[in-house]
């Protein structure tokens, strides 16, 4: 099936999207980038995704003091918040509409997020739970003060993969460990695939990932 893939801006959003043809609904598979990325950083992670769903990668709304974009105001904290990314959540759930991706199946957004990327996401779970489907979180942590949500077990039957680097001196192995631990107590079943690598994908934790999203997501391919 023949995807187009192109940049466009929708309102204040700049976005770099795959359409596949056909009209659908397609799944759709949102891939947020880590801090001083933008909407072409994340694509290597669906060199083994088949084209059959709709990807849809966004600039992050906030400008960063070295170039490129966030999800958030840069604040004093070490680590953000859960409110800290709460506009961009909301702006997130105002682009992924039916309005915008006309061929799309929304009933449950698939979602792979890197680093700060990643603590969008775990945000988005939290506030809006029956909105996603399939969740992976590579070299990234939980944003603070969450732990009310997570009482409720919101995520409940939720699959979520979950990728860190031992050696990541970005984000500490402990935080993406910590992560697990609070997504099983939101009732999430996590699979966790840690390496010996920094801040970035493992070889085999990418192996696990297209596995993953095989048999809980966006059917993938092994193009190996």
């Amino acid at each position: 099936m023949n995807a187009s893939q192109v940049t466009r801006k929708v309102g204040s959003w700049v976005i770099q999207q795959r359409i596949p043809a056909g009209d659908g609904p397609h799944p759709l598979l949102l891939l947020l980038h880590g801090w001083t990325g933008d909407e072409n950083s994340m694509w290597i992670f669906t060199s083994r995704l088949t084209n059959n769903f709709i990807t849809v990668a966004p600039r992050g709304l906030f400008p960063t003091p070295l170039g490129g974009f966030g999800w958030h105001p840069q604040g004093k904290r070490s680590w953000p918040s859960l409110e800290d990314f709460k506009l961009s959540v909301e702006a997130l759930r105002e682009l992924i509409s039916s309005q915008n991706f006309s061929s799309a199946d929304l009933s449950q957004v698939n979602v792979i997020g890197f680093s700060q990327g990643a603590a969008l996401m775990y945000s988005m779970a939290l506030y809006h739970s029956p909105g996603v489907g399939a969740l992976a979180g590579l070299s990234g942590f939980f944003p603070e003060g969450s732990s009310e949500l997570v009482e409720g077990r919101p995520l409940l039957g939720k699959y979520v993969f979950v990728a860190h680097g031992r050696m990541d001196d970005l984000v500490p192995v402990t935080r993406a460990r910590l992560a697990v631990t609070i997504l099983e107590k939101a009732g999430a079943r996590v699979t966790y695939c840690e390496e010996n690598v920094g801040h970035k994908l493992s070889a085999n934790c990418f192996r696990g990932m297209g596995e993953f999203f095989k048999k809980h997501g966006p059917e993938v391919v092994d193009h190996n």
